[in-house]
């Protein structure tokens, strides 16, 4: 599957290589979930003969209307079946199932011309995976569009590697609306770092080709920078910076975004990596709110929110991988993104549109 990768990401033939993965996803994994169930078998069937030699079989009793094995592959076949129908239904229309989340988040300090704004976040649009499905993206940007925003903020992944992934969007993705702005940041996969370029001077343009197409979307781009965003008489200060993550190469610069704000202000941050927060972030720098993304919630979950359940493979390495996290009077966002990479579907972790409204605090 690395070398199909490689390989496909180096052709920028994204069609292929999630065939590839589709194609694993929905038919060696049922398979290997069926399988799994026989090897317990196995193995329990040897623990059994370790622990008496002398008994007769429990498959031979004859008041056993099932035996062990048959009732293991049965489990065994349901497991697959239905793991081979989450990826069938995540791959063809899950990854199409847009949702609005809203949420209300209190701000210490905030000012009475922004009490009740109306701030969509969305996050890792990976465009270049959606292909040729125009509609679907023009159906989300009506959805966005129907929640009348006052800002539109977007925290990065634009692309998967090449900015020409955004050539037949552009004008899809400026149809985007904002009555106060719309505002951008990079991610980790924008800056083209998981793909060979043929020299340094290739890679740059690519990212000035980037950096163009986010003005030409109508976003004002930050990058380790603040802007002031006025309505009346009322300020608060919004930070951007490129992306700071664990693991991932570190191009942000909090302080430079933040010279010169003033200290009492309310801060709203644009960080692509949740890591971002816990490290520099959380009580450490007077920043009210931070918005991310980075996560996709791995694309794979179970979430009931009137039960509070909230299960992701994304919480083996995030702590903080999807919705609201408070600590005091500091607060993150992660946005569970608006496309998808590497596994081309979605299964119970849907792409997200998050509406913030925000509030007094």
């Amino acid at each position: 599957l690395v070398i199909f990768m490689d390989y496909f990401l180096e052709h920028r033939t994204y069609g292929y290589f999630y065939f590839v993965t589709g194609f694993a996803f929905l038919f060696l994994l049922p398979k290997l979930i069926f399988c799994a169930f026989h090897l317990l078998d196995d193995v329990t069937h040897l623990v059994r003969l370790a622990a008496s030699w002398t008994e007769r079989s429990s498959e031979s009793e004859p008041h056993e209307k099932i035996t062990r094995v048959q009732f293991l592959s049965q489990l065994g076949a349901g497991a697959a079946f239905i793991t081979f129908g989450s990826m069938f239904y995540g791959m063809t229309r899950g990854k199409f199932a847009f949702r609005v989340i809203e949420q209300k988040v209190p701000i210490a300090g905030l000012p009475d011309a922004f009490e009740g704004a109306r701030v969509v976040h969305i996050s890792d649009m990976h465009i270049g995976s959606f292909l040729d499905n125009y509609e679907e993206v023009r159906r989300a940007v009506q959805m966005i569009n129907d929640l009348k925003a006052d800002y539109v903020f977007f925290t990065g992944d634009m692309v998967n590697n090449y900015a020409h992934e955004l050539d037949s969007w552009i004008d899809i993705i400026a149809e985007i609306k904002a009555s106060r702005g719309k505002f951008s940041i990079f991610g980790n996969h924008d800056y083209g770092d998981y793909v060979q370029w043929p020299d340094e001077q290739s890679k740059r343009e690519n990212l000035q080709t980037l950096v163009r197409y986010h003005e030409q979307m109508g976003f004002r781009l930050l990058r380790n920078e603040h802007v002031e965003l006025r309505h009346g008489d009322d300020s608060i200060t919004l930070v951007g910076i490129e992306n700071w993550g664990s693991g991932f190469a570190k191009y942000g610069d909090l302080e430079k975004a933040m010279r010169g704000v003033d200290p009492s202000a309310v801060k709203v941050l644009l960080s692509h990596d949740p890591t971002h927060w816990e490290k520099q972030v959380l009580g450490q720098k007077p920043v009210q709110l931070t918005l991310s993304g980075h996560t996709h919630g791995m694309q794979f979950g179970v979430e009931i929110p009137i039960l509070n359940v909230k299960i992701s493979p994304a919480r083996m390495r995030y702590k903080r991988w999807g919705g609201l996290y408070t600590e005091g009077d500091q607060h993150l966002y992660v946005n569970r993104g608006f496309g998808f990479l590497g596994f081309p579907g979605r299964v119970g972790i849907w792409p997200e549109i998050t509406l913030l409204q925000l509030t007094k605090g």
